[in-house]
């Protein structure tokens, strides 16, 4: 039998192969691709003019794909991320922007997306392909753009969820909240939506811009209420006009959601020995609560005889109340460390489907039994980390960050704990 410390060394080797494995699984499994191509199959062009437009992280992607699938397109346009277009596309125009907050470069490109669609007839047809992150990158702020930027790092750093954040961004807009497809008609638009919000609801899916708006004025006001959020009286007002309830030039269809991502991740985890156990693709709770979850589902069968893998989808939050580098996915990692701190064989990770977490160049983080020791042995207190959104450089002084670099996709994260026996 070999050295107990070899055993060790061997153990961790194996879960963090386990754990990229995973990873890449699940990813793989949700590009849009063949999602797209199965999409455009109930799409039919009008007797016009076919453009193209597509908004959010993985836009450049589906962009590609319908570019290939279709026989024409007469014209588009492509709002993505920084670093995320692969190549150009023949008579599309593909643009960077800025995310998680708008920047000029979005507020353009939005600008020459309203005028591609402008004077288009009944005849005409919009091809709409929307995946997350679109809130931040198709904007036309109907408030000054830095007013606007302020509000979103506001909601950004208060601790609402997407949907609370989506339901004040969309009075804000004049874009969102079906804004767009008002724009586009008397075109038909047809939509396909890549969801990271969960339940899937179209009209929160980077806020809607082509999907009516259930959410009233009041509930608006009163989440502005609720996070003490300092608005302009422009602002405010803005919050007390109701968004289109109902638009008749849309059809929409879903590709994708965080589901697929857990399902995708419990079969790899099935193939790699693990007995697979689904928690929740509905998560949805601070980020530092979700990791001690998970690392305490580890500490409750560390007697088990059975390799086990807990898999929970969705998308937590962070109260920002320092000044560090982070995001959800590397918190939430974070903060099972010290649970798990000497469990043999356990490992937790948490990643971003679109391959980025926060304002970092990783997509999520990875602990296991000996990140406590090794952290300790480099002089940071994870508490300490925590308080100042600080997961980032704790996590990569003990090569616990995951980087993929940009995937193409976007359905929400993915975290799973890992019992190896």
């Amino acid at each position: 039998m070999p050295p107990r410390r070899e055993r060790g060394r061997s153990m961790k080797n194996l879960l963090r192969r386990d754990a990229d494995s995973v990873i890449e699984a699940g990813i793989r499994a949700v590009l849009p691709d063949a999602a797209v191509v199965r999409a455009l199959r109930e799409f039919r062009p009008g007797r016009g003019r076919t453009l193209l437009v597509a908004v959010g992280k993985a836009g450049w992607r589906m962009a590609a794909a319908a570019r290939n699938a279709l026989s024409s397109i007469d014209g588009g346009i492509v709002i993505t991320k920084y670093g995320h277009i692969e190549r150009p596309l023949p008579g599309i125009e593909c643009c960077e922007a800025g995310h998680p907050v708008p920047d000029e470069n979005g507020f353009a490109a939005t600008a020459r997306a309203l005028k591609l669609v402008r004077d288009l007839t009944k005849e005409d047809s919009v091809l709409f392909l929307l995946s997350g992150g679109g809130s931040a990158l198709f904007e036309a702020p109907l408030i000054p753009e830095r007013e606007l930027q302020r509000i979103t790092r506001q909601l950004l750093s208060c601790g609402a969820d997407i949907v609370e954040i989506n339901t004040v961004r969309k009075r804000l807009s004049g874009v969102k909240g079906g804004r767009f497809a008002h724009a586009c008609a008397p075109a038909r638009v047809y939509s396909i939506v890549l969801s990271d919000i969960l339940g899937d609801p179209l009209e929160m899916i980077a806020s809607g811009p082509c999907s009516p708006d259930s959410s009233t004025c009041a509930q608006a006001l009163a989440i502005a209420e609720k996070y003490g959020l300092e608005l302009s009286q422009q602002a405010q007002k803005l919050l007390h006009l109701e968004t289109p309830k109902a638009l008749g030039n849309v059809q929409a269809s879903i590709t994708g959601s965080v589901r697929e991502l857990c399902a995708a991740a419990a079969n790899r985890c099935r193939a790699l020995g693990y007995e697979p156990i689904l928690l929740t693709d509905r998560l949805c709770c601070e980020a530092r609560a979700a990791g001690s979850m998970l690392a305490g589902m580890l500490q409750t069968h560390a007697e088990e005889r059975r390799s086990l893998a807990f898999i929970a989808g969705g998308e937590t939050v962070v109260r920002l109340t320092g000044q560090g580098l982070g995001g959800r996915n590397q918190e939430l990692a974070l903060a099972a460390a010290a649970g798990i701190a000497g469990l043999d064989g356990a490992a937790v990770f948490s990643v971003g489907s679109d391959g980025t977490d926060g304002p970092t160049d990783a997509a999520g983080g990875y602990v296991d039994g000996d990140t406590a020791a090794a952290l300790a042995a480099k002089g940071i207190d994870p508490d300490r980390a925590l308080a100042q959104n600080d997961a980032y450089h704790a996590l990569d002084a003990v090569g616990g960050l995951i980087r993929t670099g940009p995937t193409g996709t976007n359905v929400n994260d993915v975290a799973v704990a890992l019992l190896r026996r």
